[in-house]
């Protein structure tokens, strides 16, 4: 994963955690809700890097044995 990725959907995330506040702050339950899943979202982007991440390295790893 590269850092922008991981910078993107760190901005996704905060501003998700913004928008819910401001949600609470003004009584305002569908922009509490919009940011809430706004962090869901930014975290299963996050979730399906590291298993792209994670993929990629076991294939390396594989690789490697193989040419020992």
């Amino acid at each position: 994963m590269s850092a922008a990725d991981d910078i993107k959907n760190a901005a996704e995330k905060a501003a998700g955690k913004a928008k819910e506040g401001f949600g609470k702050l003004t009584d305002n339950e569908k922009l509490e809700a919009e940011g809430r899943a706004d962090q869901v979202k930014a975290s299963a982007k996050q979730a399906g890097e590291n298993v792209k991440d994670a993929a990629e390295k076991t294939g390396e790893n594989v690789r490697d044995a193989f040419k020992e």
